[in-house]
C-alpha cells in the first residue's frame, strides 16, 4: 500500500494538484494522509480571541476543507487520515514519516502565496527617479507644502 502525504489549504486548488495523482493511484490501494494547513492568524489576534476559540475556528475551517475534499479521495480501497496542522511542517512530517516504516510522498497541495504588495510597489516605480505625488499621501502633502513655502519666500 502506498502512503501519501498531502498538504492542503484549498479545495479547488489541491484538486488541480492531485488530479495527475489521482490517475495515477487508480490502480493501487492508498493511504492518504490529509493535512489542512490552516490560513495564518496575526500574533495580535490574541487580544480579542482565546486559544481556545482559535483552535475551535481552526477545527471548523479544516472540517470544510475535508468535507470538499474527501469525496475524491474515497475509493475502494483507498484510506484517508485527516490531521490539521498546528506548528511547523518539517516537524510534523518528520511525525508523520516517523509514524510508519515505509517512506510516504509528500505532495504540498497548498495554494502559492500572491506576490508581496511591496514587490508589486517597487517593481512599478523602477526606473524613476522621483515617485509622482498622489493626492492625500505624505509624499504629496510634503511636496505641496513646500511649493507654498518656497512660493511665500519669493515674494
Amino acid at each position: 500500500m502506498d502512503r501519501v502525504i498531502v498538504y492542503v489549504d484549498d479545495a479547488a486548488y489541491a484538486h488541480q494538484v492531485l488530479a495527475p495523482l489521482f490517475a495515477r493511484e487508480a490502480a493501487a490501494p492508498t493511504q492518504w494522509v490529509l493535512v489542512a494547513c490552516a490560513p495564518r492568524m496575526t500574533h495580535r489576534i490574541s487580544k480579542w480571541v482565546s486559544h481556545s476559540a482559535r483552535e475551535n475556528w481552526r477545527t471548523k475551517w479544516a472540517d470544510k476543507l475535508f468535507a470538499q475534499i474527501l469525496p475524491v479521495l474515497r475509493g475502494p480501497a483507498n484510506s484517508v487520515t485527516t490531521v490539521v496542522a498546528k506548528g511547523p511542517l518539517v516537524e510534523l512530517t518528520e511525525q508523520l514519516q516517523a509514524a510508519q516504516p515505509q517512506a510516504a510522498q509528500v505532495v504540498d497541495a497548498r495554494r502559492p502565496k500572491s506576490e508581496a504588495p511591496e514587490a508589486t510597489a517597487k517593481s512599478q516605480t523602477a526606473g524613476r527617479r522621483w515617485p509622482t505625488p498622489r493626492p492625500g499621501t505624505l509624499m504629496g502633502s510634503l511636496l505641496t507644502g513646500f511649493g507654498t513655502l518656497w512660493a511665500l519666500a519669493l515674494e
